[in-house]
């Protein structure tokens, strides 16, 4: 097991440079054509790629300016390189500028304030232990089965209320949306469409029971949703997107973070040596893990009008990239960006959630859940040994791992 060594992009000419071929992603050969981009055109415009022509913004602080600057670059319609569908569309409020974006943003925050989140947390930790002590013995397993898409899943069933029995639907309906055709994945988009809207109906049924709820009762996104003003009007395809926006997001961060977690403590042992001598080491590991991740590669902007940006000039309506992976690697600004370091100084500064009025709104409750599952491992497990290659997901948009196979070395019980 190694980190990819491909050089995609080192002897290409810099004008000819496309870094939405997913292909760079399932490989884990993305380091060396950002480095190229970050220090010969760290803002780079692609003039031909299969979703049209588009502008890569790979350093850190440039990220971070752009993020910010939601009046010169706007979110709507879509935050990934790949269009929708002409006939299927379905807004959020992610994909949204204000006043409607705060509006809605703000309808369903309720689920993941403060206090709910001390509620969630004893639940986590005992639905964790369940999941870990179920774990096979001495034989090895695909921990993305078994822990990462089960904890989380597990999550998103709750903060829905979701029939926790029927709940690996939500996985399903998430990897509908990262794995198809327009994020450089293979899911026709008859397929996709078949499949969202089978989501749409069935949380249609829940919409229909919970707009009669008390949102002080009941705390779920749904209810939430149902009984606000800002969303209780949206249309089908609103909720739809919305719906989308929120399973993908509570879905993909805390899943593929914590399968990459594994596999960072294993391609750095050093590391995980220095987590079992010092436990106490969990929570300045977990921003390490999301930020090393990075488990969505980029976000889209438009350009709302004509803007000079680092000496380039972006037109009204053109495509900017934000390739988050890559300014997590700025080494200008990160010290050793590539290894894996679990008591990195200053570890959430990173660009994995986001900036500004689009900063991810569950960041707390994925750090929350990582932190609490890692406790859980260590109790158990003096290793999470990785046995064979990772197999990851073929997408632009996240940075997945579809399989990644494990054995478990369990703590030997104390005695005397």
């Amino acid at each position: 097991m190694s980190e990819a060594i491909d050089q995609p992009g080192v002897d290409e000419d810099l004008a000819s440079i496309d870094v939405s071929d997913p292909m760079i992603f399932k490989n884990d050969a993305f380091r060396p054509v950002f480095a190229r981009l970050r220090k010969e055109a760290p803002v780079h415009y692609c003039r031909d790629s299969p979703f049209g022509p588009y502008w890569s913004i790979t350093r850190f602080h440039d990220i971070m300016a752009v993020d910010k600057n939601h009046h010169d670059f706007s979110s709507q319609g879509g935050v990934s390189i790949g269009n929708r569908s002409a006939d299927f569309e379905a807004p959020n409020f992610i994909s949204m500028d204000p006043p409607k974006h705060d509006l809605q943003r703000k309808a369903v925050t309720g689920v993941v304030a403060p206090m709910n989140l001390a509620k969630l947390e004893p639940v986590i930790r005992q639905r964790a232990g369940w999941i870990l002590d179920e774990l096979p013995s001495g034989e090895s397993f695909n921990w993305v089965e078994h822990v990462s898409i089960e904890l989380t899943t597990q999550m998103l069933a709750t903060i829905f209320d979701f029939p926790f029995e029927q709940r690996r639907k939500l996985t399903d309906w998430s990897d509908l949306v990262t794995s198809s055709v327009a994020a450089g994945g293979t899911v026709p988009d008859e397929d996709r469409r078949e499949g969202l809207m089978q989501c749409l109906s069935e949380f249609t049924d829940l919409w229909n029971e919970r707009v009669h709820w008390d949102p002080k009762q009941h705390n779920d996104l749904i209810t939430l949703m149902a009984n606000d003003p800002a969303t209780a009007e949206m249309d089908p395809m609103e909720y739809l997107g919305n719906l989308i926006l929120l399973i993908v997001g509570g879905n993909d961060t805390t899943r593929n973070s914590i399968s990459g977690g594994v596999l960072g403590l294993n391609l750095y042992p050093e590391e995980y040596q220095k987590l079992n001598a010092n436990p106490g080491l969990v929570p300045s590991m977990i921003p390490e893990i999301i930020r090393w991740q990075t488990p969505l590669t980029h976000m889209r902007r438009i350009a709302k009008r004509d803007v000079s940006f680092q000496g380039q000039s972006i037109k009204a309506g053109d495509k900017v990239l934000m390739w988050y992976l890559s300014g997590n690697r700025d080494e200008e600004v990160i010290d050793n960006p590539n290894a894996f370091i679990i008591d990195r100084p200053n570890a959430r500064h990173h660009l994995s959630f986001g900036f500004g009025i689009h900063r991810c709104m569950g960041n707390r409750l994925a750090e929350m859940q990582l932190r609490v599952l890692w406790e859980e491992i260590i109790k158990r497990f003096e290793r999470v040994e990785v046995v064979g290659e990772p197999v990851r997901v073929a997408s632009n948009f996240v940075r997945g791992i579809s399989d990644l196979p494990v054995r478990l070395h369990r703590r030997k019980a104390r005695t005397g």
